[in-house]
C-alpha cells in the first residue's frame, strides 16, 4: 500500500461532497465556515472547496458525476495535499462508474472520512492508496464551539507526524449529547461524560498482527459484489474495523451482515475486529451478544475482537490509517500501529 506523505502546516486540504451534498445549503454552510476557519487557524493548512463541494444537497444528489469529477480534480491537483470528505450520507456508491483508480494511485495524498464514505475508502483499498478514517467536515470540524480534545490530538499526531508504535488510546470521556445543526445552537458545547468502559475483549488473548481494513458496517450490504469489494485472497491476514452509523441498526441488522461475512469466508481469513463504541451507546450490550454469537456460529475462536473503540460515529470520535500494519494487544487491551500512517518526507 501506498503512503501519502505527511501534512504540513501551510498546505492546501481540499473538501469533496461525495455523498451528501448538504454542506453547500443554505442554513447549513455556516458549519463549512467554521470548519474552514478552524482548520486553518488551529492546523494551520489551506482550504478550498472543489467546485460542486457546496452546490447544495439537491444538486449533489442529482450529480454523481460531478462528485466524482470533484474527487478526480482533487487527487490531479499538484497543490492539494489532502482530501477532506463533508459528511457521509448514503450515496457514494453512485459514483464508483466515474473512479480512475490510475489517478488515485499516482496521485498519493491524504484522504479522510468515515461513514457512507466507507464506500469510498474501498476505492482507495482498490487503489492501494492508505486512507484515513476519521472526521469529517460538517460534524467533526464544524463542531460548534470547539473540537473534542480527543479528535484534534488524533488528527494532529496521525497526519501530521511519524507515528511508528503510536499507541490509539482509549477516550476517556465520551458524549451522547444531541445538538441541532442551526445557526442558534452555534455557542453551544457538547456536554461530556466519563467514559466506563474503556477497551473490552469480546474474542481471543495474545497479540494479533495485520493491516487495517472495513469501516461502517451499515454500508457493507450496498458495496458487497462490487468492482471495489475485495476478494477473499485480500481479506487473509487483515484486521477489520466495523462500527455502525447513526441510524443505530438493530442487533437484528447486525447479525444478518455478520453471517454474511462469515458465509464469504471473510471472518475466517482476518485475524481479528476492531469494533467501534456505538453512537449514543445505544445496544451497547447487545451488539456484544451478536459478536460472541457470530464467533460461535462460524467456528471462528480464533478471532481477536476488541470492541469499544473510538471511532466513526462515536463522539469523540478519532483517525485510524486504512491500509497499514496494527498490533493489538488484548491481554492488555492497546491499539498500536506498527508503522507509521504517513510517508515522513
Amino acid at each position: 500500500m501506498i503512503k501519502p506523505k505527511a501534512l504540513k502546516k501551510g498546505q492546501k486540504i481540499a473538501v469533496v461532497s461525495l455523498s451528501w451534498g448538504g454542506l453547500g445549503d443554505k442554513d447549513l454552510i455556516h458549519k463549512y465556515d467554521i470548519a474552514r476557519e478552524r482548520l486553518e487557524n488551529e492546523f494551520g493548512l489551506n482550504v478550498v472547496a472543489m467546485p460542486h463541494a457546496l452546490k447544495g444537497s439537491e444538486f449533489i444528489y442529482r450529480h454523481p458525476e460531478l462528485r466524482a469529477k470533484d474527487l478526480m480534480d482533487a487527487f490531479r491537483d499538484e497543490t492539494v495535499n489532502g482530501i477532506i470528505c463533508a459528511i457521509g450520507g448514503d450515496d457514494s456508491v453512485r459514483i464508483l462508474p466515474y473512479i480512475d483508480y490510475e489517478v488515485i494511485k499516482n496521485n498519493p495524498k491524504i484522504f479522510m472520512g468515515y461513514s457512507d464514505t466507507t464506500v469510498s475508502h474501498f476505492m482507495m483499498q482498490k487503489a492501494g492508496l492508505v486512507s484515513y478514517y476519521g472526521p469529517a467536515i460538517m460534524s467533526e470540524f464544524g463542531e460548534y464551539v470547539k473540537m473534542f480534545d480527543y479528535t484534534k490530538e488524533a488528527v494532529e499526531h496521525i497526519l501530521f507526524r511519524d507515528t511508528t508504535g503510536y499507541e490509539i488510546k482509549s477516550a476517556r470521556f465520551w458524549s451522547n449529547d444531541f445538538v441541532e445543526w442551526k445557526e442558534e445552537n452555534i455557542n453551544y458545547l457538547k456536554q461530556l461524560q466519563k467514559e466506563k468502559h474503556g477497551y473490552e475483549v469480546l474474542n481471543g488473548s495474545g497479540k494479533i498482527s495485520g493491516k487495517l481494513i472495513g469501516g461502517c458496517i451499515d454500508v457493507f450490504p450496498m458495496i458487497t459484489g462490487t468492482e471495489i469489494w475485495p476478494e477473499l485472497s485480500q481479506w487473509n491476514d487483515k484486521i477489520l474495523l466495523l462500527e455502525t452509523s447513526e441510524d443505530k441498526p438493530s442487533p437484528q441488522q447486525i447479525l444478518y451482515i455478520m453471517r454474511n461475512l462469515g458465509a464469504q469466508g471473510i471472518l475466517q481469513a482476518i485475524r481479528g475486529i476492531l469494533v467501534g463504541k456505538p453512537q449514543d451507546e445505544m445496544y451497547y450490550e447487545e451488539y456484544k451478544e451478536i459478536f460472541r454469537k457470530i464467533i460461535k456460529e462460524f467456528d471462528c475462536c480464533h478471532l481477536g475482537v476488541l470492541y469499544n473503540v473510538n471511532i466513526g460515529h462515536a463522539a469523540p470520535t478519532g483517525v485510524l490509517p486504512l491500509g497499514i500494519d496494527y498490533e493489538i494487544d488484548l491481554d492488555g487491551k492497546t491499539i498500536r500501529l506498527k508503522e507509521s500512517g504517513v510517508q515522513i518526507s
